[in-house]
């Protein structure tokens, strides 16, 4: 054994003091965190601003009413603005395409995760990402020149046979332009943003509770009952609450399937309803003035009813999510 005889190292000294890269990346996510926040505020004020006269004259009434009519001034008919059934409709449509798009999505990222070999894996993943870049107008000119014919068939049966259920209910056979349509359309449009958000919490399940499952004996869909979705319940609960806002602001899709119409309408088969989003590209480029307001004022209403589904989403990610032990 010997003993060390040299000079005596100095003591490296131990601080919490960032570095400058950590300030620069620090300053950089900041900033652009309160910018994100700045011209979100300043969208919110325009719209406040712009829409206050419609609120000041109808009030409350503008988001329970049912009717919307420019007025005639040579008349004196007064103008009428309520979007009580375009705010039916956005919800109706928007609850049948999360219908749809949830399960399709969840099995979609089980498939990927669990059972895909990989060479299916990783063309199945660009496949899904690209659906999420296709403009919305394609989606919308799909579903009415391709799936409207189908989706007809499939509304009159069920019709045929749920039609003691209220929502299946039919007050004429008219199929075409329906709630249940653009819900379909809605669906598909929201599945790559489900999908690609759960399958991105179902790759983080710890590994040694999956091969704890395994050398219990359990089976791999009896591991995923018991350790997957457990797991992703909060990344299944956040996706499709994203997906559900997508699917309230949809615009031009919605436009081209679904037929506007100022009468609440919970008949999903029916062809009938609209939604706010597309209550404004259908109005906006023959508005006056005061209509124009009332667009900027159906706008403000839409980005507060977002604002509400991405704040309850952020609750409900936050009760569903499983700590760790």
């Amino acid at each position: 054994m010997t003993t060390y005889s040299g000079p005596v190292p100095d003591k490296r000294e131990l601080t919490t003091k960032p570095r400058l890269s950590d300030k620069v990346f620090r300053a950089v996510v900041t900033s652009g965190g309160f910018t994100s926040l700045l011209i979100l505020g300043l969208i919110a004020l325009f719209l406040a601003l712009r829409s206050a006269p419609v609120f000041n004259q109808f009030g409350f009434h503008f988001v329970t009413g049912f009717e919307w009519s420019p007025g005639d001034p040579e008349s004196g008919a007064p103008a009428k603005f309520g979007i009580g059934a375009m705010l039916v409709g956005t919800l109706v449509v928007s609850f049948i395409g999360l219908l749809i798009a949830l399960p399709i999505s969840v099995g979609t990222a089980l498939f990927i995760n669990y059972y895909a070999p990989e060479w299916v894996r990783k063309p199945l993943t660009i496949m899904i990402d690209l659906m999420a870049a296709i403009p919305s107008v394609i989606y919308g000119l799909w579903g009415f020149f391709i799936l409207m014919p189908h989706a007809v068939y499939w509304a009159k049966l069920l019709h045929k046979y749920l039609g003691f259920i209220p929502i299946f209910r039919m007050p004429s056979e008219i199929y075409e332009r329906s709630p249940f349509i653009a819900g379909i359309v809605v669906g598909i449009m929201i599945i790559p943003i489900i999908t690609a958000i759960t399958r991105e919490v179902f790759s983080q399940v710890p590994l040694d509770r999956v091969q704890a499952a395994y050398a219990l004996g359990a089976t791999k869909w009896t591991m995923i009952r018991a350790v997957v979705l457990p797991f992703g319940a909060s990344g299944i609960a956040g996706g499709a609450m994203l997906g559900l806002g997508r699917a309230m602001g949809e615009t031009v899709a919605i436009y081209l399937v679904l037929n506007l119409y100022f009468i609440p309408n919970f008949n999903v088969l029916f062809s009938s309803g609209g939604n706010v989003a597309s209550l404004i590209v259908s109005k906006f480029g023959e508005a006056e003035d005061f209509e124009l307001r009332a667009l900027m004022a159906s706008g403000l209403v839409l980005f507060v009813v977002t604002l509400i589904v991405n704040f309850l989403s952020d609750i409900i990610v936050k009760r569903t999510a499983r700590k760790g032990r």
